[in-house]
C-alpha cells in the first residue's frame, strides 16, 4: 500500500467517526468567509462547501458521514 492509499485509508477513518464535527467546521469557515466578504460571494463559498463535503462524504464510497 503506498502512501496516498494510506493517506485515504486514515481520512476516511477520519470522516467515518467525526463528520458531523467536519461539517460543522466547513460551515464555520464558510461563515467566517462570508462575514469577511460582506456575503459578496456567498453563491460562490455555498457551491464550495457543498463540493467539499460531498468529496469527503463519498471516500469510502457511501455518502452517509457528512450531512
Amino acid at each position: 500500500m503506498g502512501f496516498l492509499d494510506d493517506a485515504k485509508d486514515k481520512l476516511s477513518d477520519a470522516v467515518d467517526s467525526q463528520g458531523d464535527k467536519i461539517s460543522d467546521g466547513l460551515d464555520k469557515a464558510a461563515d467566517f468567509a462570508s462575514d469577511k466578504t460582506g456575503g459578496k460571494y456567498d453563491d460562490k463559498i455555498d457551491t464550495g462547501v457543498d463540493k467539499a463535503k460531498d468529496a469527503l462524504d463519498g471516500l469510502d464510497g457511501k455518502d452517509d458521514d457528512i450531512k
